[in-house]
């Protein structure tokens, strides 16, 4: 078992397509469909009123799948979490065709599973203890 995290930042995006809910709902719908995602309920999505910002998160039977846009900045941050590998996606693509962004910044973290082999205790901590430095 293992999971996958991408961390997708977009940057010199259209204004516009960074308020409209429909292009949001629309990539969250061809990212389910083409990485085989199960959503457990509706997405919820949040409007800003002062600056036309959503912010947008679907709960997944393999985690998650959540954005925020910044119009006043241009830009979009997508976050997708899965406990189950998946196929490389086409961020990059999408969000330069769908969003006019001018680049795109990928992270990927790889989160194996770790046996008790691996793991590493901490020390208990009474209450006036310090927090351990990790």
């Amino acid at each position: 078992m293992s999971g996958q995290e991408w961390v997708v930042e977009a940057y010199g995006c259209d204004a516009a397509a960074l308020a409209d809910l429909g292009k949001l709902r629309a990539l969250f719908a061809r990212m389910i469909e083409e990485l085989s995602l199960h959503p457990v309920g509706e997405a919820v999505w949040h409007k800003f009123p002062t600056t036309g910002g959503i912010t947008g998160l679907c709960l997944l039977a393999e985690s998650h799948l959540a954005c925020h846009t910044f119009p006043e900045y241009g830009s979009l941050c997508l976050n997708l979490f899965c406990c189950k590998t998946r196929p490389e996606w086409g961020f990059t693509a999408y969000l330069e065709r769908e969003f006019a962004a001018r680049s795109v910044r990928i992270r990927r973290l790889e989160r194996p599973y770790q046996t008790d082999e691996h793991s590493r205790e901490l020390p208990e901590l009474r209450r006036s203890d310090p927090l351990p430095l990790v």
